[in-house]
């Protein structure tokens, strides 16, 4: 993915959307806002407009280098994320928080005769990490042992016995969020929540209430379908349901029985979508690819049309992250939806002749950072029963170019680990992480917590026998696999 500079972002306002039938997005008016408060607009980190020339070789046909212009239905200047992260008419959660609350707060009431114990706890609640995934706590299906470690520190398994606040922070997609904590709490053996997890594309979500039908890209099966229509989206078309309709959009595609049993397809000729969304990297570039150009050359979205105009009358597309590269289980890592992206922007440069204008969301993007701090403020409460931002917040990623570039960018402290797609032992030229670069999440936490708690903080509770030296820990060489000595950690 390339790098940014502070010249990328710029530090705006947020904006609060208006109670109207039509939503401002720079000088561009957007239909179908519900009027309510549920959606923030956050400025954009970066051009909407693609910079697919620099990337390019002569192409077979040459583009026609007409005046850019933006799109009337892009959102470009701002990225809708929502307001809370919990749903208010949950009640359910919100009354199983306020009872967890209140026994959090019953059992600190119990400790106050400490005072200096209550103040290493004050601090404790005035910190909070924010994990990448990928690369940081597991390798695809496989964990990283630190990964498991850290997470029981965090989650009571110290000398204070108290929970530390985290959250996780993904560019991955493609399934709903219940579906991948479950998946991550069995890989980690350590409760997550949804209510601390933020994928590439949850503050999407927002984007529900601005369009009706749209087309879902990428993912396994029908899931991505599944994500969009718990997110509240109306009318929600893949291209398995395009491809049932007609065929012949995509001729080197075969197109199986049990595919066909499983889509819903419609005549696609007298329907307008009015959105695309990239959730998840596509399983079928070839197919997905040529939709999606339909569509960009449409008028207003209707396959079987072309644009006279198709700048114009272009509809928007959303990406749920920008990530050309993504750690997996093989040993390196492998091309992500960036890669289909710039694949698409060169294409349609080659074609239309002009840039692709397009919204991004997922990590660098500020919009990803806002969210997670309404995230943050919601799980301290839910620990602790305090609905505040703690004020030392430690991003810890494996990714320069979106975990350390955006951590940077928002203000927050940040980490870097070699487990994942950076592996060198010097820190990155363009995205340097403030913290510095580290073995794996085992030595970063504990780089923070000693920071902030000073050295020597144990990281086993008082049931096993009171503080560990944690420097006992050993540093493995790059030529194996790191793992923190149970003795390190369990005493």
């Amino acid at each position: 993915m390339p790098g940014f500079d502070s010249s990328d972002f710029f530090d705006g306002e947020v904006i609060i959307s208006p109670p109207a039938d039509e939503h401002q997005f720079g000088n561009i008016n957007i239909p179908g806002g519900t009027g309510d408060d549920n959606v923030v607009e956050v400025p954009a980190s970066r051009s909407s407009l693609a910079d697919s020339t620099s990337r390019m070789h002569s192409l077979s046909i040459s583009p026609s280098f007409r005046d850019r212009r933006r799109s009337r239905n892009s959102f470009g200047a701002s990225l809708p994320i929502p307001r809370r992260s919990i749903d208010p008419s949950n009640k359910q959660a919100i009354s199983h928080r306020d009872s967890l609350a209140a026994q959090v707060q019953s059992l600190a009431q119990q400790r106050k005769d400490d005072q200096a114990r209550d103040e290493k706890i004050e601090k404790l609640k005035n910190m909070a990490f924010v994990f990448d995934i990928d690369g940081v706590l597991v390798h695809g299906d496989r964990f990283i042992p630190e990964g498991r470690k850290v997470l029981r520190i965090l989650n009571g398994e110290n000398e204070l016995g108290v929970k530390i606040p985290h959250i996780f922070v993904t560019n991955g997609s493609g399934k709903p969020e219940d579906a991948r904590c479950e998946q991550l709490s069995n890989i980690l053996e350590a409760p997550i929540s949804t209510h601390q997890f933020i994928q590439a594309h949850t503050p999407m979500r927002a984007l529900a209430e601005f369009y009706n039908t749209v087309l879902v890209v990428g993912g396994e099966g029908y899931r991505c379908r599944e994500v969009a229509e718990l997110y509240g989206f109306k009318d929600i078309v893949v291209p398995n349901d395009i491809v049932a309709w007609d065929p012949t959009l995509a001729p080197f595609r075969v197109f199986t029985d049990e595919e066909r049993k499983t889509s819903r397809p419609r005549d696609f000729s007298k329907i307008n979508i009015e959105a695309i969304m990239v959730f998840s990297d596509s399983r079928d570039y070839a197919t997905d690819l040529q939709i999606i150009m339909d569509l960009l050359q449409s008028e207003n979205g209707r396959l079987g049309t072309m644009a006279k105009d198709p700048v114009s009358s272009r509809i928007p597309i959303y990406f749920s992250h920008g990530d050309l590269l993504c750690p997996s289980e093989h040993w390196k890592p492998r091309m992500s939806q960036g890669t289909f992206r710039l694949a698409l922007e060169a294409m349609y440069h080659a074609i239309t002749g002009v840039e692709l204008e397009r919204v991004i969301y997922g990590k660098p993007e500020a919009a990803t950072y806002k969210f997670a701090d309404t995230v943050l403020q919601e799980w301290l409460e839910e620990i602790h029963g305090e609905y505040r931002l703690p004020e030392n917040v430690y991003m810890i990623g494996d990714n320069p170019q979106s975990d350390i570039c955006g951590a940077n960018g928002y203000g927050w402290n940040s980490c870097l680990v070699k487990t994942g797609v950076h592996q060198g032992d010097d820190n990155d030229k363009e995205n340097p992480a403030s913290e510095g670069v580290f073995d794996n999440v085992f030595f970063a936490v504990k780089h923070a917590l000693e920071k902030q708690l000073g050295k020597g903080f144990g990281l086993v509770g008082p049931q096993d026998g009171g503080k560990v030296d944690v420097m006992e820990a050993r540093r493995p060489s790059l030529t194996d696999t790191p793992v923190v000595p149970e003795s390190a950690i369990e005493g």
